[in-house]
């Protein structure tokens, strides 16, 4: 019997892998088309995770990773018991605390955008908010500094017109987190912005008319048809803003940072680079590294089980 039942099921793969073969055949455009992007994830994201190992190994040049010798999790228990350990774990999670604090800006902006009768008037919001997004980071960096001079930027120039004295902004430490947020959220809230802007395009009219009809108010129909409408695609986005939730933006930290704001603006990712690329410490600072991600991957992967149970909207 276990024989015939051996031979029944083997007859059944054949047409399954024909069926697939047939498949792959007819749309292998689409295949072609994908194949740069599976190319780049492979080559720039998986292939140098290879390296990872060096985290755990007292990493030489000459030698190599594999003649190097395994050092186990000495460095990071060097990383935990370091000085600047806590320093750069307050300032990491406070940036990124005030930066998840702003993120309904671009939902309220992108509500209150839909709401806006005028087409011409519409169109140059959605310009004037999404043209910032564009501004390379080396250029937004010497603007801030430009407009925040002591002595001659725009800002203090104003401060002075109203009777305040100066302010160091970029040499006092108390600023900067400040100053980093909310120049980043005016750069960057308009992307946001365009995206719920493309979820409410979806919206089906005939609800506002059926809504109007029954004596529904404006505000009432945002709350009760459009906001839960781009509810879903709120949730991703902060899932995804979770899954950086300990990643700062390397650059403009490192452009805006002095020995006078150190305090303030040294996080994991300007360490990383300082210990790793300046101090050629390669071994130490993936392990730095290492640890950063793992935390976020916890981060991501709790927070999207956390919404599939309470939202059913999730990642996977």
């Amino acid at each position: 019997m276990e024989n015939q039942a051996t031979d029944l099921r083997v007859p059944l793969q054949k047409p399954l892998l024909g069926k697939r073969l047939l498949k792959l055949s007819r749309n292998w455009q689409l295949y072609v088309f994908m194949l740069p992007a599976v190319l780049y994830f492979l080559i720039f994201h998986y292939y140098p995770m290879y390296g990872l190992q060096i985290a755990f190994k007292e990493y030489i040049a000459t030698k190599g990773i594999w003649g190097s010798g395994w050092v186990g999790m000495e460095h990071f228990e060097r990383f935990y018991h370091s000085y600047y350990f806590w320093t750069l774990i307050k300032n990491t999670l406070l940036i990124n605390v005030y930066q998840l604090v702003l993120f309904p800006v671009s939902v309220i902006v992108a509500l209150s955008i839909n709401e806006v009768k005028d087409g011409f008037f519409k169109r140059i919001v959605q310009t004037v908010t999404f043209a910032p997004h564009f501004i390379s980071v080396v250029v937004m960096s010497g603007i801030i500094i430009s407009f925040l001079n002591p002595r001659t930027g725009i800002i203090n120039v104003m401060l002075k017109q109203l009777g305040f004295n100066p302010i160091a902004f970029m040499t006092e430490p108390q600023w900067f987190k400040t100053i980093f947020v909310l120049s980043g959220e005016w750069q960057h809230f308009g992307w946001g912005t365009i995206i719920y802007l493309a979820a409410l395009s979806g919206v089906n009219p005939d609800l506002h008319e059926a809504a109007t009809m029954d004596g529904a108010t404006r505000m009432q129909r945002v709350r009760h048809i459009n906001f839960p409408s781009i509810l879903p695609t709120v949730v991703i986005m902060f899932i995804l803003n979770m899954g950086n939730f300990m990643s700062v933006g390397f650059e403009k930290i490192y452009l805006l940072q002095n020995s006078l704001n150190l305090d303030a603006s040294e996080v994991i990712q300007t360490y990383v680079y300082k210990s790793g690329v300046l101090q050629a410490q390669y071994s130490f600072s993936t392990a730095v590294g290492l640890f950063n991600s793992v935390v976020n991957l916890i981060l991501l992967v709790s927070v999207n089980y956390l919404s599939k149970k309470t939202s059913e909207t999730s990642l996977w």
